[in-house]
């Protein structure tokens, strides 16, 4: 009896232990909140009158997004996602590629710096990444024009470009980085449905396949921007109708078509919110401008990832579904 004791009583110290350590665990966990705020005093630690935070903060978030989506990237742990190439690092002509030592590395021509002081120019330290890009900005002068060139001559890519320029002209409107909120394309108190619709076939201009979510609605009803973002397309296409585009800092386009009209005042390269008002539900599309009324009355939404080689459509249900319960109150 005494044995069967003990051992329950030990079932029970250990089921307590392991209880513990997991209510432990998700307590000392950051919350996002927490990791912004470090990130953002990060960034601002180590910025110049010539690189303001919201650059180096917006290259950090690309490396950080296309990571999330790269299998044949490592995903770099830290405060900071930016990874240098070994050669840029060290110097290119270097005949030690993981070399750490400030004087070598800058007689062989690379980019490595130490940012905390310890005598080293390490790639895997916070300190020596942030403060080895702020220098490469730096050295191209202090305009916007001038860290799109920077940003040209390292990536060597128009669309990794813009969506860097993107995120630095969300963070400075915006005066941070938690833009994590969003909101559902239409009222939530209207008359709507929807369904995933993912992968349907469409026989319009050629066979091929739904790349998005229909959403259906009354003519007129109202269209708003789901995210933070800044309208990149807005106009007429013959498959769209009059449609908007808008790419958040996250790496995503949004694509809103069909639409009946566009609300009045908004443009091109306007930085827009979740809950903008950016439209009106229509059936426009199929045919040349003007062209209305081939189908019923619907919202087509679009979600395109940029994975820093290739932008490709995924799914936009499952998002969609998140929004609706946000929008309404939930969880």
């Amino acid at each position: 009896m005494f044995v069967r004791r003990m051992a329950i009583f030990s079932i029970l110290m250990l089921w307590s232990t392991v209880f513990a350590n997991e209510a432990f665990a998700q307590e000392s966990s950051p919350s996002k909140e927490d990791i912004y705020e470090q990130r953002m005093a990060f960034y601002k630690q180590f910025e110049q009158a010539t690189v303001p935070w919201y650059q180096l903060a917006a290259v950090d978030h690309y490396e950080r997004n296309i990571q999330s989506v790269r299998s044949d990237i490592p995903k770099r742990e830290g405060i900071t996602a930016i990874q240098f190439s070994k050669e840029y690092w060290a110097g290119d002509i270097n005949p030690y590629p993981d070399d750490t030592s400030p004087g070598t590395i800058g007689y062989f021509g690379g980019f490595g710096l130490d940012g905390n002081g310890d005598g080293m120019a390490n790639p895997n330290h916070d300190e020596d990444v942030i403060k080895s890009l702020t220098s490469y900005l730096s050295g191209f002068g202090t305009t916007e024009k001038d860290f799109e060139l920077a940003l040209m001559t390292y990536y060597k890519k128009e669309e990794a470009v813009k969506q860097i320029m993107t995120n630095m002209q969300l963070f400075a409107h915006f005066k941070t980085i938690a833009l994590a909120k969003h909101h559902f394309p239409l009222p939530v108190k209207y008359d709507y449905s929807y369904r995933g619709t993912w992968g349907a076939k469409r026989g319009w201009g050629g066979r091929r396949m739904h790349e998005g979510t229909d959403l259906f609605a009354g003519y007129g009803t109202q269209v708003y921007a789901t995210t933070y973002g800044i309208i990149e397309i807005i106009g007429w296409n013959d498959f769209g109708g009059w449609r908007i585009g808008i790419r958040d800092h996250n790496n995503t386009y949004h694509y809103f078509a069909h639409l009946n009209s566009f609300e009045k005042g908004i443009a091109l390269g306007d930085i827009v919110e979740p809950g903008t008002l950016i439209g009106y539900v229509g059936s426009s599309g199929y045919g040349k401008e003007g062209t209305s009324g081939k189908f019923a009355p619907h919202l087509h939404y679009g979600m395109y990832k940029f994975n820093g080689r290739t932008e490709w459509a995924f799914d936009p249900y499952p998002s969609l579904l998140l929004w609706e319960r946000q929008t309404k109150g939930g969880v």
